[in-house]
């Protein structure tokens, strides 16, 4: 009964996860950032937080949410790493005195919040998310 329980588990997790396709993210930045699209190894290097400018910023900050779908495939795919795996890196900076851990939010609403109202934020959000005061980079 447990084996059953623990595979119809996994299955309803691989299911969640399988829903959710790369061309369903958004980067979002804030409009003082010029650029309009953003090149897929900038992006990791500005979330591995080793670049901390981008073309129209003198500084950009990341800002992430703090789990879901979107999160673990923005991870994966932009990032190479797990979001678990992540969040360690950044455990690592922290500790070691060179960064900080970038600020992160519950929900879509409250990073595009946070991107529109911070000069030189960047992050991600899902598609469909209400991105209203903030730009759209496009991932080349």
């Amino acid at each position: 009964m447990r084996g059953i329980q623990l595979l119809l588990a996994l299955a309803a997790m691989g299911a969640y996860g399988a829903n959710v396709q790369p061309e369903e993210i958004k980067i979002i930045a804030n409009p003082n950032v010029e650029a309009s699209e953003i090149s897929r190894d900038d992006l990791n290097r500005i979330f591995l937080m080793t670049k901390t400018s981008l073309a129209g910023a003198s500084h950009v900050e990341p800002v992430l949410e703090k789990g879901g779908a979107i999160c673990d495939l923005f991870s994966r795919k932009y990032i190479g790493r797990t979001n678990a795996a992540l969040m360690t890196y950044y455990r690592g900076l922290m500790f070691t005195g060179k960064a900080a851990i970038p600020k992160s939010f519950d929900s879509d609403s409250e990073v595009a919040e946070f991107v529109a109202k911070t000069k030189g934020a960047i992050g991600y959000v899902s598609i469909t998310a209400n991105t209203a005061g903030v730009k759209t980079l496009k991932v080349k």
